[in-house]
């Protein structure tokens, strides 16, 4: 079943059930989809591309929070993390610290990466390989924790 299907599942169930803010993340993962598709490319949406599209939508809810409870605007901040977790539904199963951290270790070792210069290479690796299961805040920080 394809992400566009799950979604306007989940809709109905959100609409019956009169659940606002997963109506609210909902559709707006439905509207992100329907721009990427009628953005005249021509090329049909992979896996790989929804996931990235919503990581997108989860990063974009988290920035968002983080600048809200910078401000001191707990009121705004928790629905964009309530959007998050009905986000996020949608993504790979998330992998620990301690897992990346294993595949950041494997990847320095086997590239053979010596200190910061080498992070753009390992990053890439690594960023390819955990795609839709770790974020690239997370990867990055563990990436210069052990190259450093």
């Amino acid at each position: 079943m394809s992400l566009q299907q799950k979604v306007m599942e989940q809709m109905k169930a959100a609409m019956k059930s009169k659940d606002s803010v997963a109506l609210e993340s909902l559709r707006a993962i439905k509207s992100a989809l329907l721009l990427e598709q009628t953005s005249g490319t021509g090329k049909e949406l992979t896996e790989e591309d929804e996931i990235k599209l919503v990581q997108k939508l989860v990063k974009q809810r988290k920035d968002s929070a983080a600048i809200f409870k910078e401000q001191g605007r707990d009121d705004l901040a928790e629905p964009e993390l309530a959007q998050v977790a009905v986000i996020e539904q949608f993504l790979p199963e998330q992998l620990t610290e301690e897992e990346i951290e294993k595949v950041v270790v494997q990847t320095i070792d086997s590239i053979g990466a010596e200190g910061m210069k080498d992070m753009g290479k390992v990053m890439g690796i690594v960023s390819k390989e955990l795609a839709g299961q770790a974020d690239g805040k997370t990867i990055s920080m563990i990436v210069k924790k052990k190259l450093a």
